[in-house]
């Protein structure tokens, strides 16, 4: 496996992976379409410098950090490009992708930067995630980001584990998610 940077030839492999990585997606369109335009899209389209995938032998992305290094730069372009990408019809996927933003303004000053983490299954627990969150680290302290945050669900125990023996800080818990730190 080789981590390195986001190429614009692992869009596809990306949506599969965020679509995926919790197994099979027996998602519909609208559930399909409100993932990608929450949790993947921007990251690739409008800040693909801030993203690494972990790559299989073939080259193909199994895995991926995706980044905004600036919460203020990517909160209004989120807003204002992204949910309206959700149909008017899916109201409440829409109230929900504003929703996901909540946690990141509030610690955005000592966590400017938020990213979001997948593995396929048949990768997962082969140290990936750490060394993939170990370039965006990186990544982000050779352009001065000070700290970097992120959500996961409450009822994600695995991830929480994950996120807390690599050396994030828990901050908060609102509704069903949880928000962790790590100072730069």
């Amino acid at each position: 496996m080789t981590i390195r940077p986001y190429d614009a030839k692992d869009f596809e492999d990306v949506r599969f992976v965020c679509l995926n990585s919790e197994g099979p997606s027996d998602l519909d369109e609208a559930g399909r379409h409100y993932i990608l335009t929450t949790y993947c899209d921007y990251y690739l389209e409008k800040e693909p410098q801030n993203c690494f995938v972990a790559a299989d032998d073939n080259d193909r992305a199994v895995g991926y950090v995706i980044c905004a290094e600036d919460y203020g730069a990517y909160r209004p372009v989120f807003l204002k490009e992204y949910v309206p990408r959700i149909p008017a019809r899916l109201l409440m996927h829409r109230i929900a992708a504003r929703g996901s933003t909540i946690l990141q303004n509030k610690y955005k000053k000592d966590y400017p930067a938020h990213l979001h983490i997948d593995v396929l299954p048949e990768y997962q627990r082969q140290g990936l995630g750490h060394k993939m969150v170990d370039a965006l680290c990186a990544h982000l302290r050779e352009k001065g980001v000070p700290g970097v945050m992120l959500t996961v669900g409450t009822g994600n125990d695995v991830g929480r584990s994950f996120y807390e023996k690599y050396g994030f800080t828990f901050l908060e818990t609102l509704g069903g998610d949880t928000a962790y730190g790590i100072r730069l």
